[in-house]
């Protein structure tokens, strides 16, 4: 039952903008951090942004700077603003959250992923 949907993606061209929406359903525990991550072909996938429930962001080197995380808590929703994009940028980008029991089980989640493809 538990889902984290995506959307949002899509083709845009260099120096373009995307956002990408996240929904978690399902979740039966406190969702603590949401975030973002993405994977390239023939790489490994890597860690986007990172936002916790109180706000505290972290982002890759590569994106600091053009993409912004944000999220709705009272929804279970995280969104990433992706400014500037560049090819580079192009991959599947997945929306992960980690909830947590009363007593401190951790609970990780991920959805499908979303292709984000910059290309002129």
């Amino acid at each position: 039952q538990v889902q984290l949907v995506e959307s949002g993606g899509g083709l845009v061209q260099p120096g373009g903008s995307l956002r990408l929406s996240c929904a978690a359903s399902g979740i039966i525990f406190t969702i603590n951090g949401m975030g973002w991550y993405r994977q390239a072909p023939g790489k490994q996938r890597e860690l986007v942004a990172v936002i916790s429930r109180a706000g505290t962001t972290d982002f890759a080197d590569s994106v600091e700077g053009r993409f912004t995380i944000s999220r709705d808590n009272a929804k279970n929703m995280v969104y990433l603003q992706m400014n500037s994009l560049r090819p580079e940028d192009t991959a599947v980008y997945y929306c992960n959250a980690d909830a947590y029991s009363a007593s401190g089980s951790r609970y990780e989640y991920w959805g499908q992923g979303t292709q984000v493809t910059v290309s002129s």
